[in-house]
């Protein structure tokens, strides 16, 4: 409240306003009331994302059918590619599921990543015109993508069910929502990562193509690491990527009806919860740098 105080000296009334609770627009507010604003936009954050989650390719002839389109025509070339002319599917069991399930779901980490990388430059024009939480912009990214991968693996399981040789339905599938899960969350520390590192140096959204790329290659997505890989060194280093962690255990409970081991759902687990949190902490802050030019 502020405290005002009316002098009449004989000429104008003059108005004497306490300024010192006062604060400049876009300071950093402190970590608990930032997390308070935040979950009062939360409606916001989910209005946008589903009003976009679906309209990426709207200008296109296709339309939606882009969202399983593109991964289905990545298979397909990663297949002709490291199947038939590398022969990468040696010793692979049911390799057009391994494919399958490695190129769809390496898609959403691949996509947060590379749309972090470009949330806060398309919010610019809101970012300078309202004052509100800037994490909401990565948040709805993150929403948006969620929402725009359900379609996607109803496709891939279909896909898997359908193409010989077919994968059977068994009660591990019902762990499959948890790796999902587990997904999300790391992919939401890695779009905060992505848009505060991609809001100061913005050549960083160039890199992070390349990056992505090497990524796939390294986390097993159309080939079997342990197959080209046998220096121990370098396949610790593999095994401790999430994304490993995350195709591994999603083909054991989707194609090979088994119980992954433990060490990677603890692997995978500690990712999903370190990684957004110490994003989130990394992203507030860089708080006060958003709006400038």
């Amino acid at each position: 409240m502020s405290d005002r105080r009316h002098t009449v000296t004989g000429g104008p009334m003059v108005e004497r306003v306490d300024i010192s609770r006062l604060s400049p627009v876009g300071r950093r507010p402190p970590l608990g009331s930032y997390v308070r604003q935040l979950w009062g936009r939360r409606h916001f954050i989910w209005a946008d994302s589903r009003a976009r989650a679906f309209s990426g390719n709207r200008d296109t002839l296709l339309g939606r059918f882009w969202l399983v389109g593109r991964p289905i025509l990545d298979g397909i070339t990663y297949f002709l590619i490291f199947g038939v002319l590398l022969k990468a599917s040696g010793g692979v069991e049911n390799y057009i599921g391994f494919l399958i399930i490695g190129v769809f779901m390496f898609s959403f980490s691949s996509k947060s990543l590379t749309g972090g990388a470009g949330a806060m430059s398309a919010g610019k024009n809101i970012i300078r015109a309202f004052s509100f939480p800037r994490a909401a912009i990565p948040l709805a990214l993150v929403v948006r993508e969620t929402m725009s991968m359900l379609p996607v693996l109803f496709t891939m399981f279909a896909m898997i069910l359908l193409i010989p040789p077919h994968a059977t339905v068994s009660i591990y599938w019902l762990l499959f929502p948890v790796v999902f899960l587990l997904q999300a969350l790391f992919n939401t520390g890695l779009t905060l990562y992505a848009a505060r590192l991609a809001s100061a140096i913005p050549d960083l959204r160039l890199v992070l193509g390349f990056f992505s790329r090497f990524w796939m290659y390294g986390s097993g997505v159309m080939f079997s690491v342990e197959r080209f890989i046998d220096h121990p060194i370098a396949l610790a280093v593999v095994q401790v990527n999430p994304v490993y962690c995350l195709l591994e255990i999603s083909r054991d409970l989707l194609l090979y009806a088994r119980m992954p081991d433990l060490t990677l759902w603890f692997t995978l687990g500690a990712w999903a919860i370190v990684t957004p949190l110490f994003g989130f902490i990394y992203f507030w802050h860089g708080e006060e740098a958003y709006g400038r030019e």
